[in-house]
């Protein structure tokens, strides 16, 4: 298997978990069928990627590449989609959680496929 596969997996368990989350707001409460379905179907999807994941990258560096960008990726869609405001300081933070993952695949031993 590619060094990159484990990578296209993880990304596609972001994409997934973004739409998902995404499709939550949107479902006001569940009460809105459409966007339920994709809710559920995208966090079914995205749980599936990471779990390919996780076949051959540790879970830790794995879950905070997950949940860091989903962050990221989420509080972007959040601001582009639903215009919620960003300040300073939430900036500030999401800089540092990219900040983190590029230390822990620079750096980190046990990141290493």
């Amino acid at each position: 298997m590619s060094a990159y596969i484990p990578y296209f997996y993880l990304l596609m368990a972001i994409i997934f978990e973004v739409i998902a989350t995404t499709a939550l707001k949107a479902s006001d409460t569940l009460s809105k069928p459409v966007p339920t379905i994709i809710m559920v179907i995208g966090y079914l999807t995205c749980f599936v990627f990471l779990s390919l994941v996780m076949r051959t990258m540790p879970v830790g560096i794995a879950y905070a590449i997950w949940s860091g960008l989903g962050v990221v990726l989420i509080t972007v869609a959040a601001f582009i989609l639903f215009g919620e405001k960003l300040d300073i300081a939430s900036l500030a933070g999401m800089a540092l959680i990219i900040l983190g993952i590029v230390v822990i695949k620079a750096f980190s031993k046990t990141g290493t496929l």
